[in-house]
């Protein structure tokens, strides 16, 4: 996983909306970019409904955050709406896992990124990093200390 102090690598994904967003579009701002295996997976399912209810805690912060995952725009779209979330979720979905490979949390075995977070500073640089086990939800309590 990629670690503190390395310039996070730069990226231009489709959203559920079918626009274009770079990485570069947030500098200047802290970024949030987390990391999930799959769309309407229970854990998945859990992890962004969190985000989502805590999302103004991130913003008081000044963190923007954003879902990435291998899903393609329309899963991501539905899954959206399922779950009523103004969180973007970006579609690392061709070259599949390409974002994920760059930031080291891809999953060869089961061709899908890891599930982790990664706090990226206003100057383009990772700050944090986390890795999740495969079945827990990264509480939004380790990005709020990683921030202080």
């Amino acid at each position: 996983m990629i670690e503190a102090g390395a310039p996070a690598p730069d990226f231009t994904l489709v959203d559920q909306d079918g626009g274009h967003v770079s990485l570069a579009d947030f500098r200047g701002r802290t970024v949030l970019l987390a990391f999930y295996p799959a769309d309407f997976s229970p854990t998945c399912t859990d992890q962004l409904s969190v985000y989502q209810d805590r999302l103004g805690e991130f913003e008081e912060r000044g963190v923007q955050v954003l879902g990435i995952s291998v899903d393609g725009a329309f899963c991501h779209k539905a899954f959206q709406r399922h779950l009523s979330l103004t969180i973007p979720l970006l579609a690392d979905f061709h070259p599949k896992g390409e974002v994920a490979q760059a930031y080291g949390i891809w999953s060869e075995d089961f061709g899908q990124s890891g599930r982790g977070l990664v706090l990226v500073g206003p100057d383009g640089t990772v700050e944090w990093s986390y890795l999740s086990p495969p079945l827990e939800v990264p509480d939004p309590e380790l990005v709020f200390a990683a921030l202080s």
